[in-house]
């Protein structure tokens, strides 16, 4: 073959070659369908990318209180058995009432030499502490149990969590990312009207970071129950609120 005609035939075919693969200059839809995987979306020429953050609120469906039970004394071992006593107490006076023994569970238990004898050699005191982690779903029940839990040797009541039960934290979850997802969308169609574009529809979605945040009671936000000695410690409560960060990619084009 001439030579001549063997080089234009090898220009031909490249030039046929590279218009399969899309040239440079080519439309970004072009270029873009030809380097999708079969079955993935193609990238996007244009973006607009937010995070955004939704809460939502429910009224508290359980409660875990936290009390203790301490002994002080010039023995350890005296200690610990005054503690084992008074768990053994409060213990069955909770589940008296109606608790689960899972309902309740050891949140620390600590004996040690008292920190104002440990530099006196000839005075030793030791403190001991047991607390306890006491979950209900009554949370209207919470002032009562309190009153259990003191009336069977517990000396402290030290804070009170409103939270929720899985089943109804799923449910606010649920609602919160609608609320982030439609903050999402106002803050893309600012942007986008701030920027020429259009917001074409989301193209990704995921969530960046949840938490929950219980409402808390502090000892000095309870009151007591009356003169009469027979109502229960009334306590305050408040509604519980769920947070959930999205972020959200979304397509654009020019307006």
């Amino acid at each position: 073959m001439d030579r001549r005609l063997a080089t234009a035939a090898g220009l031909v075919l490249l030039v046929a070659l590279a218009g399969c693969a899309g040239l440079p200059g080519s439309t970004g839809d072009a270029g873009t369908a030809a380097n999708a995987a079969p079955g993935e979306e193609p990238a996007l020429d244009r973006s607009i990318e937010v995070t955004a953050d939704g809460v939502a609120t429910a009224e508290p469906d359980r409660a875990t209180i936290r009390v203790a039970v301490t002994a002080t004394g010039n023995d350890s071992a005296a200690v610990r058995d005054e503690l084992s006593a008074a768990d053994e107490s409060v213990r069955a006076a909770l589940t008296d009432w109606g608790l689960d023994e899972d309902d309740i569970r050891t949140d620390r238990y600590d004996v040690r030499e008292s920190y104002e004898t440990r530099d006196d050699p000839d005075r030793t005191t030791y403190q001991g502490v047991h607390s306890y982690a006491v979950t209900i779903d009554d949370v209207d029940a919470v002032g009562e149990v309190i009153d259990v839990a003191v009336d069977a040797g517990a000396d402290e009541v030290r804070r009170i969590e409103f939270g929720l039960s899985e089943e109804r934290e799923r449910e606010v979850r649920a609602a919160a990312i609608e609320n982030a997802m439609a903050n999402a969308d106002d803050d893309a169609a600012v942007l986008a009207n701030s920027s020429g574009l259009e917001v074409t529809g989301a193209y990704s979605v995921s969530t960046a970071d949840a938490g929950v945040t219980p409402y808390r009671v502090a000892e000095t936000a309870m009151a007591a129950g009356g003169d009469g000695g027979d109502a229960a410690t009334g306590v305050e409560t408040g509604d519980v609120s769920v947070r959930v960060s999205v972020n959200v990619v979304y397509g654009a084009e020019r307006a």
